[in-house]
Protein backbone atom coordinates (compact mmCIF):
# COMPACT_ATOMS: atom_id res chain seq x y z
CA UNK A 1 0.00 0.00 0.00
CA UNK A 2 1.14 3.78 -0.78
CA UNK A 3 1.98 5.54 2.31
CA UNK A 4 -0.29 8.85 2.22
CA UNK A 5 2.51 11.24 2.16
CA UNK A 6 3.27 10.14 -1.47
CA UNK A 7 -0.17 11.47 -1.79
CA UNK A 8 0.15 14.22 -0.55
CA UNK A 9 3.44 14.84 -2.45
CA UNK A 10 1.65 14.18 -5.63
CA UNK A 11 -1.29 16.93 -4.57
CA UNK A 12 0.96 19.60 -3.71
CA UNK A 13 3.17 18.99 -6.82
CA UNK A 14 0.51 19.33 -9.06
CA UNK A 15 -1.08 22.54 -7.44
CA UNK A 16 2.40 24.51 -7.44
CA UNK A 17 2.07 23.37 -11.88
CA UNK A 18 -1.37 25.06 -11.42
CA UNK A 19 -0.43 27.73 -10.10
CA UNK A 20 2.73 28.58 -12.37
CA UNK A 21 0.43 28.20 -15.34
CA UNK A 22 -2.18 30.71 -13.95
CA UNK A 23 0.80 32.75 -13.14
CA UNK A 24 2.96 32.99 -16.24
CA UNK A 25 0.10 31.92 -19.28
CA UNK A 26 -1.57 34.52 -21.50
CA UNK A 27 -4.01 32.17 -22.96
CA UNK A 28 -7.09 31.86 -21.43
CA UNK A 29 -7.57 28.22 -22.14
CA UNK A 30 -4.26 27.17 -20.45
CA UNK A 31 -5.09 29.26 -17.32
CA UNK A 32 -8.58 27.19 -17.07
CA UNK A 33 -6.63 24.03 -17.67
CA UNK A 34 -4.58 25.29 -14.60
CA UNK A 35 -7.26 26.09 -12.23
CA UNK A 36 -8.72 22.06 -13.09
CA UNK A 37 -5.23 20.76 -12.15
CA UNK A 38 -5.34 22.81 -8.92
CA UNK A 39 -9.02 21.79 -8.04
CA UNK A 40 -8.01 18.25 -8.58
CA UNK A 41 -4.81 18.36 -6.80
CA UNK A 42 -7.72 19.39 -3.83
CA UNK A 43 -9.43 16.64 -4.26
CA UNK A 44 -5.99 14.18 -4.49
CA UNK A 45 -5.32 15.90 -0.82
CA UNK A 46 -9.08 15.52 0.76
CA UNK A 47 -8.93 12.03 -0.21
CA UNK A 48 -5.64 11.44 1.30
CA UNK A 49 -6.61 12.98 4.17
CA UNK A 50 -9.30 10.90 4.57
CA UNK A 51 -7.63 7.95 4.37
CA UNK A 52 -5.39 9.26 7.15
CA UNK A 53 -8.16 10.38 9.15
CA UNK A 54 -11.75 9.74 8.45
CA UNK A 55 -13.36 7.10 11.56
CA UNK A 56 -16.77 7.73 10.95
CA UNK A 57 -19.74 7.94 8.41
CA UNK A 58 -17.70 4.45 6.85
CA UNK A 59 -14.83 7.21 6.14
CA UNK A 60 -17.05 8.55 2.89
CA UNK A 61 -16.55 12.75 4.24
CA UNK A 62 -13.51 12.85 2.09
CA UNK A 63 -14.83 10.98 -0.65
CA UNK A 64 -18.50 13.46 -0.36
CA UNK A 65 -16.51 16.49 -0.46
CA UNK A 66 -14.40 15.59 -3.47
CA UNK A 67 -17.47 14.82 -5.65
CA UNK A 68 -18.84 18.22 -4.59
CA UNK A 69 -15.59 19.78 -5.33
CA UNK A 70 -16.04 17.95 -8.89
CA UNK A 71 -19.40 19.14 -9.68
CA UNK A 72 -17.82 22.83 -9.28
CA UNK A 73 -15.10 22.22 -11.16
CA UNK A 74 -17.51 21.09 -13.72
CA UNK A 75 -19.71 24.12 -13.70
CA UNK A 76 -17.08 26.33 -14.00
CA UNK A 77 -15.67 24.96 -16.81
CA UNK A 78 -19.01 25.03 -18.52
CA UNK A 79 -19.31 28.71 -18.03
CA UNK A 80 -15.29 29.33 -18.95
CA UNK A 81 -15.92 27.68 -22.12
CA UNK A 82 -18.88 29.12 -22.66
CA UNK A 83 -16.97 32.65 -22.28
CA UNK A 84 -14.19 31.52 -23.92
CA UNK A 85 -16.44 30.79 -27.21
CA UNK A 86 -17.87 34.23 -27.07
CA UNK A 87 -14.56 36.09 -27.08
CA UNK A 88 -13.53 33.59 -30.07
CA UNK A 89 -16.31 35.05 -32.03
CA UNK A 90 -15.87 38.29 -31.38
CA UNK A 91 -11.55 38.28 -31.47
CA UNK A 92 -10.59 34.92 -33.16
CA UNK A 93 -8.37 34.24 -30.27
CA UNK A 94 -8.36 33.78 -26.96
CA UNK A 95 -6.56 36.40 -24.78
CA UNK A 96 -7.02 37.35 -21.02
CA UNK A 97 -6.89 40.69 -22.82
CA UNK A 98 -9.83 40.06 -24.72
CA UNK A 99 -11.97 39.22 -21.96
CA UNK A 100 -11.80 42.49 -20.49
CA UNK A 101 -13.13 44.25 -23.52
CA UNK A 102 -16.25 42.25 -23.58
CA UNK A 103 -17.85 44.27 -21.34
CA UNK A 104 -20.57 46.49 -22.50
CA UNK A 105 -20.15 50.39 -23.12
CA UNK A 106 -22.36 53.02 -21.70
CA UNK A 107 -24.91 54.83 -23.72
CA UNK A 108 -25.15 57.93 -22.90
Amino acid sequence: MIPPEWYLALSGFLFAGGVFGVLTQRNAMRILISVEIMLNSANLAIIAFNGMFGLHNLGLDGWIFAFVIIAVAAAEAAVGLAIFLSVYRNFGEITVTNIFSLREKEVN
